[in-house]
Formats: C-alpha cells, structure tokens, sequence
C-alpha cells in the first residue's frame, strides 16, 4: 500500500508521518472492504429473485446506500490524515478482504448469508485495528472512526441474521 502525501506543505496534526502512513494503511484495507461490499450488495439487490424478492430488493438498497456513504467517509479519513485514497476497482480488489465471486448469483437465503459472513469480517477486522491505531500509531481519532464504523456493521450484520432466522428466505 503506498500511503503518499498529497501536500508539500508539512502536515502538522500530531501524528508523525510513519504514524499517520500506518493508520492510512489500516484505512486503505478498509475502503477496500467496504467499496467491494457496496457491490456486492449492489449486484445482490439487482438479482435477488424468490418470494422475499420485494423485501430482500428494498433491504439491500438501504445497505448498498449506507455502504456508500461508508466508502466516502473512509476515503475522506485517508484525506484528512493527508495521503491519497484508492479510487480504482482494480486497487479495491487488490486490498480487500472481502471477496466476490463473479458470475455466480446464489440463492437469496445465500445472498444474505454471504452478505452477512462479510460484515462480520470486517468487524473482526475492524477489532484488530482498533487496537493498532491506539496503541502502534496513537492515533486516536481514527480508532473512534473505526469504532463507529464497526458498530453501523455490527447493526447490519445483526439484520442480516434477522432475515436468516426466517423460514421464508
């Protein structure tokens, strides 16, 4: 991952460069994470089909649309801390943890358990991280923006389960 910096203006927030690299470094992962789980909860809301279609449709277009946000807010962090965002679909798959399988368009049942396997992988990430951003790079103004990125997917991964523990899906 390359952290660079965006100025030649000396950044003067606190952090040191290799601080504020290590924990742009933790951020590009994440916005990795969360672009490829935007589209895949995208391209299931555009083919889930079954009896819980309408439901289903409506529920991933509410995810897809907080993940966006998420997305920004995440590549607007890396600003912040001044180094360049990744911003290709080439890179995201490139440093994502969350993987997508082309082609294949499972069962709607499927569609929110795989949906539901990525949040929590992200937020088992996200745990690690928080700690790192603490206690390796003393940055604790990304740590509470990790933190409440973790509580929104643990909403989400949590919602998911819901729709699990119906016999209609």
């Amino acid at each position: 991952m390359n952290a660079t910096t965006t100025t030649t203006a000396k950044t003067d927030i606190g952090l040191a460069e290799d601080q504020r690299h290590g924990a742009v470094e933790i951020l590009t992962r994440l916005l990795a994470d969360e672009y490829v789980l935007y589209t895949k909860t995208r391209n299931y809301h555009w083919n889930v089909v079954g009896p819980q279609f309408q439901p289903l449709h409506e529920f991933f277009e509410e995810q897809y649309k907080q993940l966006n946000e998420m997305v920004d807010e995440v590549a607007e962090r890396i600003r912040a801390l001044d180094c360049h965002a990744i911003g290709t679909l080439a890179e995201c798959l490139e440093h994502s943890r969350v993987h997508e399988h082309p082609g294949h368009y499972p069962p709607a049942r499927d569609m929110v358990s795989n949906l539901m396997a990525d949040h929590e992988t992200v937020i088992r990430c996200l745990r690690d991280e928080l700690e790192t951003c603490e206690n390796t790079y003393r940055d604790t103004g990304t740590k509470d923006f990790l933190s409440q990125l973790m509580i929104a997917h643990e909403k989400m991964a949590w919602m998911l389960r819901a729709f699990l523990q119906g016999a209609t899906v």
